[in-house]
């Protein structure tokens, strides 16, 4: 009895020899990791893009609510300059531009990243199956 166990057991493993991975495969897969990390990199760096863009509105509508005589310190480069409430309003307005300009270039390297990653992956798949891992575990 404990022969057909061993039998079958033996039977449903397959070895790894089986997938022969080419030069152009592996650097294919390597290409796919380098992608991997590059969309894991941009999401945090817009994450935190995108965090700095709420400060820059929530700093307007505090600033909305100052009397029009203040003086507001607004930091530039590494110095802070003080400006009127209508002279900070506007260097907000750009700021939060610039930032939203930053949020949509990230967003669409991030797209273009996806896109070649998804072609990778329908060859890879395509060429090893089940052999291949290449989604991420979260």
């Amino acid at each position: 009895m404990s022969t057909k166990a061993e039998t079958k057991s033996k039977g449903t493993f397959q070895p790894d020899s089986d997938v022969h991975i080419t030069y152009e495969d592996q650097m294919k897969i390597n290409k796919f990791a380098n992608y991997n990390a590059k969309v894991e990199d941009l999401k945090e760096e817009l994450r935190i893009k995108q965090n700095e863009l709420k400060n820059l509105e929530e700093a307007g509508d505090e600033i909305e609510l100052l009397d029009d005589d203040v003086q507001i310190p607004f930091l530039m480069g590494d110095v802070f300059l003080s400006h009127d409430q209508s002279k900070t309003l506007e260097l907000l307005a750009e700021a939060k531009e610039r930032k939203k300009k930053e949020i949509n270039s990230i967003q669409q390297t991030n797209r273009d990243l996806q896109q070649k990653m998804s072609d990778l992956k329908g060859y890879l798949y395509g060429r090893f199956g089940s052999n291949i891992h290449l989604e991420n575990d979260e």
